[in-house]
């Protein structure tokens, strides 16, 4: 018998019609072997960008507005019915599928919603009869049947979550890279493909800077146990598969290095060393939806103390203004700050079982002349914060000392 698949398209592999034909062809061949596929897709390559420029020379660069996702969510219309006729002229019955034709609920968060409910019965009915479905990505519809988007990662999230309705046996998504390596390829040229890895791993990697996978679908899969493949549309191989256990935990200290190249960092000095001080400094960011990441406090010295946190480099000129305001209103001494950082991160669940591993990553980098400006850790990663013109020689160096 055989396996219920729910596999992901994204843009570049929709993105010509010779690759739409590709495509299809992909997804006969499972079909061929018994396998009943779900096939969820994204807007054609560039598709999405064009939207986006139209919608902010008319109404400007917002996009939390119930107009901008019906606009929005119109470019992976496109591609599942040039999918579905892919399918169709390559001797496969297929369907096409709007969120709000299964449908795919969400709340009425325009521009970020989140998917509440997925009411499978259309789908599995579709299944039954030997059709394969064809889902439009990233788009979603509230109680209301307003069209909502679900922001970045939207494509992976919602085929992860068809996948969790379905209960299918795997949920592969497919791109335009083999799977997940030890480190970005681009700048590490032996960089290993990693035949497993965990969910912990994977959303460390993914939300440290690791583009394969966003880490909403990540955390998705793992709260509802969906197995989860990256493997290329384009080339053979089994890929990555994200998994729930790692067969080798003793043998891996370290599986992969991540970097964040789009940092930046804050600091506010000379703060009140009292309660309540930091709350003070980070509401303020928070309110304006600014994530706020690594964050450190000097020991007090007379009554003051130094706090820096980071925040992603477009949000940087944002937050800076506002800790200006908040550093009167709190009678701070100095605000400053420094848009040009870097994030890079070991990752390992092997971390746990092994000491030393922070001592051998502080070392790598001393060895290379590295300064360490900040340091955040947990359980299965390290990170640091070093200037951005020695990112790549900080990857390097880490990816050899753990002899990935």
């Amino acid at each position: 018998m055989g396996r219920l698949i729910v596999q992901k398209y994204g843009g570049t592999s929709v993105g010509s019609p010779e690759r739409i034909l590709g495509v299809a062809q992909r997804v006969k061949g499972y079909v061929e072997k018994g396998d009943k596929v779900v096939v969820v897709v994204s807007a054609m390559s560039g598709e999405t960008n064009r939207l986006v420029a139209l919608g902010e020379e008319i109404w400007g660069p917002q996009f939390n507005h119930r107009e901008l996702d019906v606009l929005y969510s119109s470019g992976e219309q496109v591609s599942i019915a040039l999918v579905s006729l892919a399918l169709e002229k390559v001797g496969v019955t297929a369907k096409s599928f709007l969120a709000d034709q299964i449908p795919l609920r969400t709340n009425g968060e325009f521009g970020k919603a989140r998917i509440v409910e997925i009411e499978s019965k259309s789908l599995k009915e579709a299944i039954a009869d030997g059709i394969v479905p064809v889902v439009a990505g990233f788009q979603g519809v509230t109680a209301d049947g307003l069209i909502t988007t679900l922001g970045r990662g939207g494509s992976d999230t919602s085929a992860v979550a068809v996948a969790a309705a379905l209960d299918a046996d795997e949920c592969e998504i497919c791109t335009d890279v083999d799977g997940v390596y030890t480190a970005d390829p681009r700048i590490i040229k032996k960089a290993n493909r990693l035949d497993q890895i965990t969910f912990e791993e994977m959303l460390e990697l993914a939300s440290l800077g690791s583009k394969v996978l966003h880490p909403r679908s990540v955390e998705l899969a793992g709260r509802h146990k969906v197995p989860l493949r990256v493997v290329s549309t384009f080339e053979g191989g089994q890929g990555t598969l994200i998994s729930f256990d790692g067969d080798d935990m003793e043998g891996a200290v370290v599986s992969g290095i991540a970097h964040a190249a789009d940092e930046a960092k804050i600091t506010i000095e000379g703060v009140a060393d009292i309660p309540g001080v930091a709350s003070k400094i980070i509401s303020p960011v928070s309110a304006a939806n600014i994530d706020v990441d690594m964050i450190v406090q000097n020991t007090s010295a007379d009554g003051l103390t130094d706090f820096t946190f980071t925040v992603k480099r477009p949000d940087f000129d944002e937050a800076l203004a506002l800790l200006g305001t908040v550093s009167e209103e709190i009678g701070a001494r100095k605000v400053s700050g420094d848009p040009q950082i870097s994030k890079v991160s070991v990752v390992g669940v092997g971390m746990r079982s092994h000491a030393g591993v922070a001592s051998r990553v502080f070392e790598a980098l001393a060895k290379e002349g590295i300064n360490i400006q900040m340091i955040s850790t947990s359980e299965i990663k390290i990170s640091v914060v070093v200037d951005e013109k020695y990112t790549e020689l900080a990857v390097r160096s880490l990816h050899e000392e753990f002899n990935l």
